[in-house]
């Protein structure tokens, strides 16, 4: 039972003294370099135990390898024994692991570490970082797009960790960071020297459509096309070029974002300081065409000076047309002008008022009554319109298209294309209208019928056609019609073929319409006009004579 005991506590105190010298697996050992052969390191990790590791893992990116007899250097032990009988060891394991616990702690503290670039790979590079291998995206390599990154390739410089994962292996850096940080610094300590209104001379970096970015000695400032001249600058390429140094005055400063805004002109004499004086209202100048919009059209009067022509204002006649058919760009054009407003820098120009109103014209040369000839342009549901000289139009209402037919009647003897002659009429220069009249150059039939006939008065017509409703009648030429109601006084005889064509038969005038050139016409109303005169004259029904006394008697009278 004691010799048992005894091997018992023996092999555990042997395994106790394994466990204190035999380092675990998968940790960093410290070793010593006895030997440098074919190509490799022969390491001595102490507890009996040697290892082999490649001489290449003791160089830097782009270096020699860095390593002699005699080196103490740190190992990272894979295992204890392979195959061979000798320790599993890597140098760039051990420098990884210790690179890893480094850049913890700077990312932890959120500093900079240093590091190479020695590779390229998709959508970037790869970083070495003192034993530990990051990737550094292709957007975070500088601060604008990098075309050649040899340069850099193996240079030491500082980056700064955005992401980091050990388990998995994975460290993102960016170079663009430290840039920017150091070029925030730079802009900081620029801008600080700069002021508003201060005049300072700077190198055109880059041109855009909206502008152009110059560079004032390490920090950008920019010169918007508005502000590059007083008058219109389509592009700033027009006046400016990369490399070109130009002498600008800085007019904002935004600390917080730091922007610069520059200006040109603000160096330059202003011209809308004298532009009341130079164009006084309703003056005359010769301008050139800038700008052609949809609303109107931009003149140049001088460099700075833009005034905007609007459709209304270009053509006396073309309403309804787009400016670019009326005036084409970089055209000479005669303009008035016509309102300044100099706090909004703005000024209205005339087109149509260096030539006069057609309608002026029309009405000085054509007084009321003159006849004029024109081809029909348009014909509408209420007239015909008819072309004029100065490219206007007059009009003929149906109502003035003919004494004797309807205007709806009449208007279908017209085409468009028509040449037809009519009377001025009226002409009205403030609404551009001028009436015609066709229907004035003919005789008006009616009129001269009627002529000396009055509303009571008795006439003597023709008939001329017998209808179901009454009779057609003819006076001097003018036709009416007479209701079966208005035939006679008594109903018995309101009867249309009691007369026949040709009858001569007296009527009194009831109505005289010259607007549907029309008499009213009634043999009932004279047969009671008759009936009342009578009784007036011979007596009265109230004296106890009959109606037909007073008849007998007015007959009588008659005849002596």
């Amino acid at each position: 039972m004691c010799a048992k005991a005894t091997m018992e506590e023996f092999e555990a105190l042997l395994n106790e003294s394994f466990e204190l010298d035999t380092p675990d697996e998968g940790t960093v050992v410290k070793g010593k370099v006895i030997a440098i052969e074919a190509g490799q390191a022969i390491i001595d990790v102490g507890y009996k135990m040697e290892g082999r590791i490649d001489l290449k893992e003791f160089a830097n990116p782009g270096e020699a390898p860095d390593v002699a007899v005699g080196d103490e250097v740190e190992v990272y032990l894979d295992r204890v024994e392979n195959a061979r009988g000798e320790a599993v060891i890597s140098r760039e394991k051990a420098k990884r692991e210790a690179a890893w616990d480094r850049l913890e702690k700077a990312y932890a503290k959120e500093e900079r570490v240093e590091g190479a670039i020695f590779g390229r790979v998709k959508g970037g590079f790869t970083v070495d970082l003192g034993g530990a291998v990051a990737f550094l995206p292709g957007s975070q390599v500088d601060v604008r797009p990098v075309r050649d990154a040899g340069p850099l390739m193996g240079l030491k410089q500082p980056f700064q960790i955005l992401k980091m994962d050990r388990r998995r292996g994975n460290i993102v850096v960016s170079r663009r960071a430290i840039l920017e940080e150091s070029r925030a610094e730079q802009r900081a300590e620029i801008i600080g020297k700069l002021a508003e209104g201060q005049i300072v001379d700077g190198v055109v970096k880059n041109i855009t459509e909206y502008g152009a970015f110059v560079d004032l000695g390490g920090v950008d400032g920019l010169l918007h096309v508005t502000d590059m001249a007083w008058r219109r600058v389509n592009h700033p390429s027009e006046i400016l070029s990369i490399g070109e140094t130009v002498k600008v005055q800085v007019v904002k400063i935004n600390k917080e974002t730091h922007r610069i805004s520059l200006g040109m002109k603000q160096l330059q004499t202003d011209p809308w300081d004298v532009v009341e004086r130079t164009y006084p209202l309703g003056s005359v100048h010769k301008g050139r065409v800038t700008n052609i919009t949809d609303y109107g059209a931009f003149v140049e009067l001088e460099a700075g000076v833009e005034g905007l022509v609007h459709v209304s204002e270009m053509s006396w006649t073309k309403k309804n047309v787009h400016p670019g058919k009326i005036v084409s760009t970089s055209q000479e054009v005669d303009v008035m002008v016509l309102e300044i407003d100099s706090a909004k820098r703005r000024v209205s120009l005339g087109l149509k008022q260096v030539m006069r109103n057609p309608w002026e014209v029309f009405a000085e040369n054509n007084p009321p009554g003159t006849v004029i000839e024109g081809e029909v342009k348009n014909i509408t549901e209420f007239g015909l319109f008819v072309g004029l000289e100065g490219d206007i139009d007059g009009m003929v209402h149906l109502s003035d298209l003919s004494w004797d037919q309807r205007g709806e009647d009449a208007i279908q003897n017209y085409r468009k294309g028509d040449v037809v002659k009519a009377a001025v009429s009226e002409v009205d220069v403030e609404r551009e209208r001028i009436s015609l009249s066709i229907k004035a150059l003919g005789d008006d039939t009616f009129t001269d019928a009627v002529d000396g006939v009055k509303r009571g008065s008795v006439i003597t017509v023709s008939v001329s056609a017998i209808e179901d409703g009454g009779i057609e009648v003819e006076y001097n030429g003018a036709k009416s019609f007479i209701r079966r109601s208005d035939l006679a006084r008594d109903r018995a005889d309101q009867r249309p073929e009691r007369f026949q064509v040709g009858d001569k038969v007296d009527v009194r005038v009831t109505n005289i319409d010259p607007k549907t050139r029309r008499l009213g016409l009634s043999i009932k109303a004279r047969e009671i006009a008759e009936e009342k005169e009578a009784v007036e004259q011979y007596g009265s029904s109230d004296s106890g004579a009959s109606l037909g006394d007073i008849l007998g008697a007015a007959l009588r009278g008659d005849r002596n």
